[in-house]
């Protein structure tokens, strides 16, 4: 005879937590990819490098963008375990590839996009500044891996959103069918 599973009633809330705060994330990205860097590529560079500086800055003092940020892995991972340690298996799965998504876009942004915002500030004050080949380097390669991490934070998002739809039916093992 299998062992009880306990239950946990954080599970779901905590599915919809992970699934917001990754809805933000991947919301915020494309937010930037469709607007915001497409605005700033009509003005001139001065124009460019004051707008992401001020951007960084504001972005880096939010201590609500910081629980959103560290919120999706923290909410994905929990619920991963949970939905887990219930015999969710199907859920558990889905959580996990959006866990592992997630990831993916934190390597970026720490790799790549991080390293290039701290370039920017270290180029210092816009209105003093006389060589802007810094800001071609930035455009072109910022941009390429903020869609990136767009597309991966969708996903994870999709995947979810999969995973609250099982949770919902209350699956338990993973069979054909149940993914």
């Amino acid at each position: 005879m299998a062992a009880p599973v306990r239950r946990s009633k954080a599970a779901g809330p905590l599915l919809m937590i992970a699934t917001i705060t990754m809805g933000l994330m991947a919301g915020l990205f494309f937010a930037f990819d469709v607007s915001v860097m497409p605005g700033l590529a009509k003005g001139d560079d001065r124009t460019y490098v004051t707008a992401m500086q001020n951007f960084n800055a504001l972005i880096d003092g939010s201590g609500l963008f910081g629980m959103v940020f560290v919120g999706a892995l923290l909410a994905t991972g929990i619920a991963v375990f949970l939905e887990h340690r219930q015999g969710r298996r199907a859920a558990a799965l889905w959580i996990a590839a959006a866990a592992a998504l997630y990831l993916v876009a934190l390597v970026i942004t720490f790799s790549v996009n991080i390293p290039l915002n701290n370039e920017l500030a270290a180029a210092g004050d816009p209105a003093k500044i006389t060589d802007f080949s810094v800001v071609d380097k930035f455009k072109d390669t910022w941009v390429a891996t903020n869609i990136v991490r767009t597309l991966v934070c969708t996903a994870a998002l999709g995947f979810l959103a999969r995973a609250l739809v099982l949770h919902g039916r209350g699956t338990s093992p993973l069979r054909p069918g149940a993914v």
